[in-house]
C-alpha cells in the first residue's frame, strides 16, 4: 500500500502543471485477485467521478487525494472488473472533460497437471498432451527445434503426436500458452526421453593372431542403446584383474597382452540396460608356430643293424608330421616294410650305407612349416669299379666312382696287400685326400691288394681283391735330344731330327711335344708322339714368327726334364705382278741367251756355231784358239764358298733347300741345341737339350 501511494504522488509531481486530463494505470493487464490502482488528473479544480462501461462505480472504491486528482482502487481485481474506465472532471470554471482507458483482467493461462517428463520406446507412437486453463480464451503452441518433423504433429485439444518416434526426437519441448489477443504468455518446457533397446556387435568378428610374449591384440565391441549399456564380456579363459586381459574405462575394449594357447576361443560382449540386452561374438584364433623335437640329432648304427629316430610336432592349429629322406627327396609314409614310420617314429631295420644320411622330420601346418634334421651314419660301402696299375716295387688304385659314404663323409681309407693267401693282410692308412698308393713294395712281385673306406662311423667293406706285378726300380728316362744341325726351317713348316737317349730300364711310352709362338698370350699346342718316332715336324705355322718348343720322354716311372728349343719361321714371299706378256718376253730373252751362250761356246770349243759362220764372212778369219791352261776348266767350274759368323746366342748357318710355299728351306745347323730367352725365364730348365 505504501508503494501505492509513493507512486501516486510521484505521478502528482509530474502531471501537476499539465492541464490535460488523463488516466494513469499500473498496468493494462491485471490478473484476477491483483491490485488494479488508476489515478485520474484533471489539470484543474474540480468534481471528479469514475464509470465502468458508463456506470458509475461506487465511491467506497474512489478516494481523492487533491481537488485536481482521484484514485480508483480495486484490491482483489475479478474478471468483472474487466472494462471500458472513464473519468468525469466538472471544473469550477464550468467545463466539462473525460478521459478513458481499457483494463483488461484475465484467469491463468494455467498448465493444471500437465506432466513435463515423458520417455518413448524407439519405433513407437507417442503423445505428449499440454493441458491449459485460463479466461479469456488461451491459445496453444509448441515450441522445438528444428521445427520441421515430419513425424510430429499437434491436435486440436494442444496434445504434440510422434509417429514412430527417433532417436532424434529426444530433448526439451515447450508448451507455450498465451490470453488471446493480449501480450501474456506462460511456458511449460517438457522433456522427451526416447529409450533404445542395447545394440552390441564386434568391430571384428574374427581375429588371427600368433601366441607369443611379444603378441598383443585389441577386440572392440561397438554398443548401442537409451539408457546407456552396460558391458559386460564372457572370455574363454578365467579373467584374472591384473593378468593379460585388460578393459578400458566402459568396459567396451578387450586388449590381451602375451597371447597364449589358452587364449584362443569365443570372446562375447552383452551390453545390457532396461530395455533389453544385446551379445556380439568374437573368435580368437591363435596360431602357435610349428615346432619339431627329434629323440636325438646324430645317430650312429653298424651296418646290418636297427635304428629308431622318435619325432613330435607342436603348434596350434596342430600340424602334420612328415618323414623325408632328404638324399633322395622321398617322402617317408609307409608304415611297414625295411624304413617306415611308426607313430612319428622313422625306424631303419637292417641298415645299409645307402641308407645313411640326413632325415628330416617336418611340422606341415596352415600357418607355416617347421623341420629339424637327424643325421644317421653308417660304415661306408665297398669301393666299386676299382683299378690297381704297378710301377716301380709300387702299386697305385684307382677310383673310378667313389664309395657311397654312409651318410658322412669318408675320412681315410685302408690299403692292404699281401704276396698270397697264406700271408698275413699289410696295411696302410691314406687320407682321402691323398694319392692312393702302395710303396716300399718288392720289384716284380705278384701282390693281392683290396680297399676299404673310412668316416666317422668306421670301417666299411672292402673292395673285391685285384691282383699285381710290381715293376723293377729305375728312374725317369733321360730328356731326348735333338739333332738341330740337321734342321730344316721353311715359311709355314719345321723339321728336326730326334735321338732316343737313356730310357731308364723302362720302355717308353711316348713323347709330349708341345709348341706356341714366342708371346704370353699365345696358347700351347700339344702333341703325342710314338716311342719310336725318329723326328719332329710341324706344319701350318706362322710366316716370320718365333717359336718355343717343348719336348719330354715319358716311361712307367715319369717324364724326363723338358728340353726346350727357340725357331723362326721364313718371311712369306711377295707375289709376282708379271703379265703374261711379260712372262713370254723373259722366257724368249733366257732362250735367246742361251742360245747365244751355247753358239759361243761351240765357236770358241770347236769352230762352228752361228757366230763362227758370221765371224768367217766378216773378217775372212777363223776365231783364235784358246791356249791351254788359259782360264780352261776342263768342264768344272769352281766356286769360292761364303762363311757367315755365328752370332752370341748360337745363330745357325742356313742353306737354301727347296720349299712348299717360297721354293726353300732353311737348314740350319748348330753345335747345340740353343739356349733360349724361354730357357732363361725358367731357371729349373738349364739343362741343353742336345748335343750338337
Amino acid at each position: 500500500m505504501t508503494k501505492v501511494i509513493t507512486l501516486v504522488f510521484l505521478l502528482l509531481l509530474v502531471y501537476s502543471t499539465d492541464a490535460k486530463m488523463e488516466i494513469i494505470r499500473s498496468k493494462l493487464d491485471i490478473q484476477v485477485g491483483e491490485e488494479l490502482l488508476l489515478l485520474c488528473k484533471a489539470g484543474g479544480e474540480g468534481q471528479i467521478t469514475w464509470q465502468r462501461d458508463g456506470e458509475d462505480i461506487d465511491q467506497e472504491f474512489i478516494s481523492s487525494i487533491d481537488e485536481s486528482t482521484s484514485k480508483l482502487v480495486i484490491k482483489s481485481a475479478t474478471l468483472m472488473d474487466a472494462g471500458r474506465y472513464t473519468c468525469l472532471c466538472d471544473f469550477d470554471n464550468g467545463h466539462m472533460d473525460d478521459v478513458h482507458t481499457q483494463i483488461y483482467v484475465y484467469e491463468g493461462p494455467s498448465f493444471e497437471s500437465t506432466a513435463t517428463y515423458h520417455e518413448f520406446l524407439e519405433g513407437t507412437d507417442g503423445a505428449v498432451p499440454c493441458r491449459v486453463s485460463g479466461q479469456p480464451a488461451v491459445e496453444v503452441r509448441w515450441i522445438y527445434s528444428p521445427s520441421q518433423r515430419q513425424n510430429i504433429r499437434q491436435l486440436p485439444d494442444n496434445t504434440l503426436v510422434f509417429e514412430k518416434v527417433k532417436r532424434q526426437d529426444a530433448g526439451t519441448y515447450v508448451c507455450q500458452a498465451q490470453i488471446r489477443g493480449r501480450p501474456v504468455i506462460r511456458e511449460l518446457p517438457i522433456s522427451i526421453v526416447v529409450n533404445a533397446p542395447p545394440t552390441a556387435r564386434m568391430k571384428e568378428e574374427v581375429k588371427k593372431v600368433m601366441a607369443g610374449p611379444e603378441s598383443n591384440v585389441t577386440l572392440l565391441c561397438l554398443v548401442d542403446g537409451q539408457p546407456k549399456p552396460n558391458i559386460t564380456w564372457n572370455l574363454p579363459a578365467s579373467f584374472e584383474p591384473g593378468g593379460h586381459h585388460q578393459f578400458n574405462s566402459d568396459s567396451s575394449q578387450l586388449t590381451i597382452r602375451s597371447i597364449v594357447r589358452e587364449d584362443h576361443g569365443e570372446y562375447i560382449c552383452t551390453a545390457s540396460n532396461k530395455i533389453g540386452e544385446s551379445s556380439a561374438t568374437a573368435i580368437l584364433h591363435v596360431f602357435e608356430a610349428p615346432e619339431v623335437f627329434l629323440s636325438v640329432e646324430v645317430q650312429n648304427v653298424s651296418v646290418g643293424q636297427s635304428v629308431a629316430v622318435a619325432c613330435n610336432v607342436s603348434g596350434l592349429p596342430q600340424p602334420d608330421l612328415r618323414w623325408i629322406n632328404k638324399r633322395s627327396g622321398q617322402t617317408l609314409d609307409s608304415p611297414s616294410g625295411r624304413i617306415r614310420v611308426e607313430g612319428g617314429v622313422l625306424v631303419i631295420d637292417e641298415i645299409a650305407p645307402s641308407d645313411g644320411g640326413l632325415y628330416s622330420c617336418m611340422a606341415v601346418g596352415i600357418i607355416g612349416n617347421a623341420s629339424r634334421d637327424v643325421a644317421i651314419h653308417t660304415q661306408p660301402g665297398p669301393p666299386p669299379y676299382l683299378s690297381v696299375s704297378s710301377g716301380p716295387a709300387s702299386v697305385f688304385f684307382s677310383l673310378k666312382t667313389p664309395p657311397i659314404n654312409g651318410g658322412t663323409p669318408i675320412t681315410h681309407f685302408v690299403l692292404q696287400w699281401r704276396q698270397n693267401a697264406d700271408a698275413q693282410w699289410q696295411e696302410v692308412t691314406v687320407p682321402a685326400s691323398d694319392s692312393l698308393a702302395v710303396t716300399s713294395l718288392m720289384p716284380y712281385t705278384l701282390y693281392t691288394l683290396r680297399l676299404a673306406a673310412v668316416n666317422a662311423a668306421g670301417r666299411g667293406q672292402f673292395s673285391d681283391t685285384n691282383t699285381v706285378r710290381t715293376l723293377g726300380i729305375r728312374g725317369e728316362p733321360d730328356s731326348p735330344v735333338l739333332l738341330c744341325d740337321e734342321m730344316k726351317v721353311g715359311g709355314d713348316s719345321f723339321f728336326i731330327p730326334l735321338k732316343h737317349t737313356d730310357n731308364g730300364d723302362t720302355p717308353l711310352l711316348h713323347y709330349d711335344l708341345r709348341y706356341r709362338e714366342d708371346n704370353d698370350k699365345a696358347e700351347w699346342k700339344e702333341k703325342r708322339l710314338s716311342a719310336d718316332v725318329k723326328s719332329v715336324g710341324l706344319t701350318e705355322l706362322a710366316f716370320g714368327s718365333d717359336y718355343q718348343l717343348e719336348i719330354v720322354s715319358v716311361n712307367a716311372n715319369g717324364s724326363s726334364v723338358p728340353a726346350t728349343f727357340n725357331f723362326t719361321t721364313a718371311a712369306k714371299p711377295a707375289r709376282s705382278a708379271m703379265t703374261k706378256g711379260s712372262v713370254a718376253g723373259i722366257v724368249m730373252v733366257i732362250f735367246l741367251l742361251i742360245f747365244l751362250v751355247v753358239d759361243a761356246t761351240c765357236c770358241y770349243t770347236n769352230r762352228c756355231g752361228l757366230l763362227m759362220s758370221i765371224s768367217v764372212k766378216l773378217f775372212g778369219k777363223k776365231v783364235p784358239e784358246l791356249k791351254e791352261g788359259d782360264g780352261a776348266t776342263n768342264g768344272e767350274v769352281k766356286m769360292n764358298g761364303m762363311s757367315t759368323p755365328r752370332g752370341e746366342r748360337h745363330h745357325m748357318d742356313v742353306q737354301t733347300l727347296p720349299s712348299k710355299e717360297e721354293g726353300t728351306l732353311t737348314e740350319v745347323t748348330c753345335d747345340k741345341a740353343s739356349l733360349t730367352k724361354h730357357e732363361k725365364t725358367q731357371p729349373d730348365r738349364n739343362l741343353p737339350a742336345t748335343d750338337a
